[in-house]
């Protein structure tokens, strides 16, 4: 994916990237069966031709120090032994210690090196970490966020040395989602004296995470002066409330003494690697903006809310609960989310209100791929957490929605609250309600009753999950829901923008770029397999050999066409295609495999179909932002053709208003 700088951004002349290769990284790491001091010296430098101009790249190497060296004056960090996952012995995890992220400040970063999922079912190409933060004074010792339960043995072996016997008097907890708050529990049984700052809701989560008939001595944080905490030796704690990023118990710090903010979740990626910094900002960028996209892009809203709160805040590093900790490219970093979010509200053709309760079920991950999936096709999502807002809130936050989204929540919380929702709401608004999986959700057919009565609109079915937990074919429905959904509110809107915004001349003139017609097709993880016609196709490389795609962003396959990803282009042939068109161009209920009843055969990349005239096996290498289309480049890597006297059918267009 091709990422520009914001337009207030200026590229250092001097970048930072790793002599090993991550890959060699990664083999060499086993080795090591305890704690080793590892510094990073400057080895080389050479200079990149790129676009004729000699740019200065500093190459580094992780060198051993003899244990007990004094390395403070350096970058530093400490590598723990790798272990593995119990229950998949194949994932590999290892602990790296920071010693010197700031004065009195301490990073411990979990390297999840194989992780190949997250959240809400999301693909990650180079696996993760999980950051936690440790400021010692001589007066407190507090710990910012701790990490996944999984980690437990391997972080307190880390932990425990840099404590040295005195107590944790300070737990921060940014949020409760499991990746971070893993080991809360472990926290306050081992030091119940301790003080723990969240937010109101954040800490009525925590009463379901630490053990059972435990208490703990909770400081609720609302912002402000008056929740400052000193910590001594200049470490104060300023604190800001930052709900739904990404979910509705976050909050940010700053230490304002060493000018770090802890953001948890926010500015943050999926990346594993040993170095702990933002060294290689090119490196980082597509997982930036990856992250972004699936996480916070849902709560543009939220993210510039953050900012805006955030403006007077002196810092020039951002440690971040996933990935390197940022503290190369500050303006960059923070200027990519205020431009992202300011475009995806600017390019909002309407308003979803999501209804959800946290903390039951999967309302989470089904309420937040619902959101990404409808913003794929134009619209804003705004959450209500049930849990966290009184009657007054909901109605202010369903003012002005177009669009009404109810995940079932347990029958308790739905005698109180959605009354209140459905007399917010009017009858010229659309509405769509799914389970949340929780085991006492309320019946989906009577929270919908009343709206359809009302002459609300239900453009898609209400969506039941009927297994135990969400399957990825369920994940895969709810996404192409939120699509579905969306697209119901903006039909009207979106057709007449785009003949708007043609000149009738362009129009006709662009329609005579005539094309070929193909069948792109995925096959993921699950038995997930979706296609889309397409031909906006052309070869772009001959070494490595590759093509691009143009897909439309509301397009179901665009969420499986990611970097590593792999697809399959089915060249289609002349005088044969009509039949495959007409099958594929139809309308489809979310999660119905558009290949029941097609005669294909599977392949690593895909599915190729039995009357393809040709096929191309691929795997994305990079993606494009073109407005309203991601243009996907991809290397091929194999293809065969099945009819060599066959012709490729042809598409031709009178304009270019339409497909």
């Amino acid at each position: 994916r091709i990422i520009p700088p914001p337009a207030s951004f200026v590229m250092p002349a001097v970048s930072m990237t790793s002599l090993s290769s991550r890959g060699g990284a990664r083999g060499s790491l086993g080795a090591r069966g305890s704690f080793s001091h590892v510094r990073r010296v400057r080895v080389s430098a050479s200079s990149s031709p790129a676009s004729g101009a000699s740019r200065s790249r500093v190459m580094m190497a992780a060198v051993e120090a003899p244990l007990g060296e004094d390395v403070s004056a350096e970058k530093s960090f400490a590598l723990g032994p790798m272990t593995s996952q119990a229950d998949r012995p194949e994932k590999r995890l290892q602990v790296e210690v920071v010693p010197n992220l700031a004065e009195n400040t301490t990073a411990i970063r979990c390297l999840d090196w194989d992780r190949d999922r997250f959240d809400i079912e999301f693909a990650l190409a180079e696996g993760t970490t999980y950051n936690s933060y440790l400021i010692q004074t001589a007066e407190a010792t507090c710990l910012v966020d701790t990490s996944h339960e999984k980690f437990r043995d391997a972080y307190w072996a880390a932990l425990d040395p840099l404590l040295n016997g005195k107590p944790i008097t300070h737990l921060v907890v940014s949020h409760t989602e499991p990746d971070h708050s893993g080991l809360v529990k472990d926290v306050v049984d081992k030091f119940p004296e301790v003080k723990v700052y969240g937010t109101k809701v954040c800490l009525t989560f925590l009463k379901d995470l630490v053990s059972e008939g435990q208490t703990f001595d909770g400081v609720t944080v609302k912002g402000g002066e008056a929740d400052n905490v000193d910590l001594g030796d200049g470490h104060t704690l300023e604190f800001v409330a930052a709900p739904n990023l990404h979910w509705p118990d976050t909050m940010f710090t700053l230490d304002r003494k060493t000018g770090i903010a802890y953001t948890c979740d926010a500015f943050g990626q999926h990346f594993c690697t040993e170095d702990p910094y933002d060294t290689n900002v090119d490196e980082l960028l597509d997982h930036y903006r990856f992250y972004y996209d699936c996480l916070m892009r849902p709560n543009s809203r939220s993210v510039l809310t953050a900012l805006r709160k955030t403006k007077e805040w002196e810092y020039d590093t951002i440690a971040v609960g996933h990935g390197p900790i940022l503290r190369k490219s500050m303006t960059m970093w923070k200027d990519y989310y205020a431009t992202w979010s300011e475009a995806a509200l600017e390019a909002a053709a309407g308003r979803a209100a999501v209804i959800y309760e946290h903390g039951y079920g999967y309302a989470e991950r089904l309420s937040q791929i619902f959101a990404k999936g409808a913003n794929k096709a134009g619209i804003e999502t705004e959450f209500i957490d049930l849990t966290a807002v009184d009657d007054q809130e909901v109605i202010e936050a369903l003012h002005g929605a177009s669009g009404v989204v109810i995940f079932s929540p347990s029958s308790a919380v739905a005698e109180t609250k959605l009354s209140t929702a459905f007399a917010a709401s009017s009858s010229k608004r659309k509405i769509f309600v799914a389970e949340s999986c929780g085991g006492d959700d309320e019946p989906v057919d009577s929270i919908l009753r009343p709206y359809v009565e009302s002459g609300c609109d239900c453009p898609v079915d209400p969506l039941r999950i009927k297994t135990a937990e969400p399957t990825p074919l369920d994940y895969q429905k709810y996404e192409e829901a939120g699509t579905d959904f969306a697209q119901a509110m903006t039909k009207k809107v979106a057709a007449t923008a785009r003949k708007d915004a043609m000149n009738a001349g362009i129009a006709k003139s662009l329609g005579r770029i005539h094309s070929g017609l193909y069948v792109v097709a995925v096959e993921a993880e699950g038995g997930v397999r979706t296609a889309m016609i397409a031909s906006w196709v052309t070869q772009a490389s001959f070494e490595p050999l590759g093509i691009t795609v143009a897909v439309a962003k509301d397009r179901a396959v665009e969420s499986y066409m990611q970097v590593g990803d792999g697809f399959v282009l089915n060249i289609l042939e002349e005088g044969k295609a009509d039949a495959t068109m007409k099958h594929f161009l139809k309308r489809y209920a979310p999660g119905v495999d558009r290949f029941e009843g097609i005669d294909y055969d599977s392949t690593p990349c895909g599915p190729v179909l039995g009357n393809a005239l040709a096929h191309l096996q691929c795997c994305v290498r990079s993606r494009l932002d073109t407005g309203d289309h991601w243009v996907i480049y991809a290397e091929v890597i194999e293809g065969a053709v099945s009819n060599p006297q066959g012709r490729t059918a042809s598409h031709r267009r009178v304009v270019a208003t339409y497909y």
